[in-house]
């Protein structure tokens, strides 16, 4: 009796769409029933469901299939621990139909090759971000998160909380924000809660 198929894609942003690589694994022969994913993770975070019950999902003669390695792990490490993980448990691991035999030395040689350019590939896309942000910093583009309150709201609300006459929760209504923004408000102007 051969194993089964047990797929597993995942994209990085809310954006992204999963459809390009469920149709490879569809034709790699994994059932849409047997693909587990996970929208919205980074390759660098291991701790992703998708991934979890993808591997939960393994048994021995299995196979675990990925359209390419970075859409499974995004570091050298990582992926070797999950390929350490899957050997231990006798899976396979195809990675966009080729299957990866940890005991072939040529196959192993591969693998960290692989698995090298993936990590290589998230250190550039992490080094561009930050060049970009630093780019738009300097040119006042990157502003972050902008407060709630103007600072004329913001003096309002303390003015109001010095009264007494209005509670916490009464303050948040009346200005349209959350408890913990009166808070902070409250807080920069040095009074005590």
């Amino acid at each position: 009796m051969t194993g089964l198929l047990i797929g597993y894609a995942r994209v990085s942003t809310n954006d992204q769409d999963l459809t390009a690589q469920k149709n490879a694994l569809l034709a790699l022969g994994v059932s849409q029933e047997q693909t587990f994913t996970d929208q919205g993770l980074t390759g660098a975070n291991r701790a992703r469901p998708g991934l979890g019950q993808a591997l939960a999902a393994c048994r021995g003669g299995d196979t675990l299939v990925v359209t390419k390695l970075d859409r499974l792990a995004r570091s050298l490490r990582d992926a070797k621990d999950i390929v350490d993980e899957l050997t231990r448990r006798e899976v396979k691991l195809s990675i966009g139909g080729s299957v990866h035999d940890p005991t072939d030395p040529v196959g192993r040689l591969l693998f960290n090759v692989l698995a090298m350019v993936a990590e290589f590939e998230a250190d550039l896309i992490r080094a561009r971000t930050r060049e970009g942000m630093a780019v738009a910093k300097a040119k006042g583009k990157l502003r972050g998160k902008q407060p709630k309150l103007s600072k004329a709201q913001e003096t309002h609300l303390v003015s109001v909380h010095r009264a007494g006459t209005h509670t916490t929760v009464e303050i948040a209504e009346l200005f349209g924000v959350a408890r913990s923004t009166v808070y902070r408000a409250i807080k920069r102007a040095g009074d005590p809660s």
